[in-house]
């Protein structure tokens, strides 16, 4: 019974392996650089309707303690965790939703890196949009890839013309 049993196991991890893809075998390019990283950032939020959340791509881009903060209109920060994260979007329909960047700033010392995004939000990905908003992300590079670490952001209105500010300076 003993055999049974161990030849059954084996059998189950080398479909596993072979059949089976691990996260660093999916998304091994989404962190092999700055670019790659910022633009699987705003690939894993942006979609159909009728296509899945990835939350899986989405955790495998962020470190395991990543921070989000966000920023109301009154400058009062909200921070939470990647997983506080999912828990409105799980429980929410998926509607269509495109963050579309509309320009980066990178800054990379060593092994850390400042992100500048500035982005907006579009419910058709060839539509503009006046919602926009700028995030700060920072990242560390460990093990031969990239990590986002947190990110904040804060969306543009009456009281703040962030994306304004940014998209003017150089």
């Amino acid at each position: 019974m003993t055999k049974k049993i161990l030849i059954a196991l084996s059998i189950i991890f080398a479909c596993n392996s072979i059949f089976g893809q691990t996260g660093q075998d999916k998304y091994a390019k989404d962190v092999k650089s700055i670019a790659a990283i910022i633009n699987a950032y705003y690939d894993v939020v942006s979609g159909l309707s009728n296509e899945p959340w990835e939350f899986e791509r989405d955790k495998y881009i962020h470190s395991e303690n990543a921070v989000i903060t966000r920023l109301d209109e009154n400058g009062n920060a909200e921070s939470h965790t990647l997983e506080a994260e999912y828990i409105p979007i799980g429980l929410s329909p998926k509607g269509d939703f495109f963050e579309k960047e509309l320009k980066r700033k990178v800054s990379k010392y060593g092994n850390i890196a400042q992100v500048w995004s500035a982005f907006e939000i579009r419910t058709d990905p060839n539509t503009e949009s006046d919602i926009r908003g700028l995030n700060s992300v920072q990242l560390h590079y460990e093990n031969g890839r990239w990590w986002i670490d947190s990110w904040t952001c804060e969306m543009e209105s009456e009281k703040s013309a962030v994306v304004t500010d940014f998209m003017e300076n150089e």
